[in-house]
């Protein structure tokens, strides 16, 4: 049934798909689609306009029209119906490789003897496996007492130096806040900012403008854990430069 009630309304044109108002968005009703933030669903959006605070472009308006009611049913189901899917996509069945927990800062014998030479001066920093942030579980033992990097995974293609420069002694989760669901990085942050004593955080973004949430979401995981940790914000050009932080 159509009613005439207050409801979000979204100017692409300003819209920049930083992703902010989904997470400010707590019924889920928005998504990023084609790079632009929609309202998947009349009837999940309450119109109450809690997202447009969190819009940098002020791409959020609140209208009046002729539209679905709001269904808080519909929302609830909509809410599990994505931790579900998300639970799905952090367990992933057979074993696979991807989600085995590997520590790589203790090297055996057979495979010093057995490195190349050529990886001499190469020698890759990465000290754990997995990486991805969705695959890492809060509760890995490499985050234990971390200094934790947080790269968005078109850094290490773009910055040559990054081994080198800033993942040396650090533990690093890599993921992209403008595809991935930003309400679950807040949610695994938080949990990890729980549990692991994390020393401090360091998070690596690209110049572009879907980059600008990664560091958001990390400042609203360490509110909605209730702790404090020293997060660094370094910013990288599109031609491998460090231009802040």
């Amino acid at each position: 049934m159509k009613v005439k009630r207050k409801i979000i309304e979204i100017n692409e044109e300003l819209c920049d798909g930083c992703g902010q108002c989904v997470i400010a968005c707590a019924e889920g009703a928005i998504k990023i689609i084609n790079g632009k933030a929609k309202v998947i669903s009349d009837n999940l959006c309450d119109g109450l306009g809690a997202c447009i605070g969190d819009c940098p472009q002020g791409a959020l308006k609140i209208v009046e029209r002729e539209t679905e009611e709001f269904d808080e049913d519909a929302v609830e189901k909509h809410l599990e119906q994505q931790k579900k899917a998300e639970l799905m996509a952090d367990t992933l069945p057979c074993g696979c490789p991807s989600t085995q927990i590997q520590d790589f800062t203790t090297e055996t014998t057979c495979q010093a003897a057995n490195k190349p030479v050529s990886l001499a001066s190469e020698e890759s920093s990465l000290s754990h496996w997995p990486v991805q942030i969705r695959l890492v579980p809060p509760d890995a033992p490499f985050l234990k007492g971390a200094d934790l990097l947080v790269a968005a995974d078109c850094v290490p293609v773009a910055y040559p130096a990054l081994h080198n420069d800033f993942l040396k002694g650090r533990v690093v989760m890599i993921g992209c806040p403008k595809f991935d669901d930003k309400e679950s990085y807040v949610e695994k942050f938080a949990e990890i900012f729980k549990i692991a004593k994390i020393k401090s955080i360091t998070c690596l973004i690209m110049e572009v403008p879907c980059c600008s949430g990664l560091p958001g979401i990390l400042s609203k995981a360490l509110e909605k854990a209730g702790t404090t940790i020293p997060l660094k914000k370094v910013v990288i050009s599109n031609r491998g430069k460090i231009i802040e932080g």
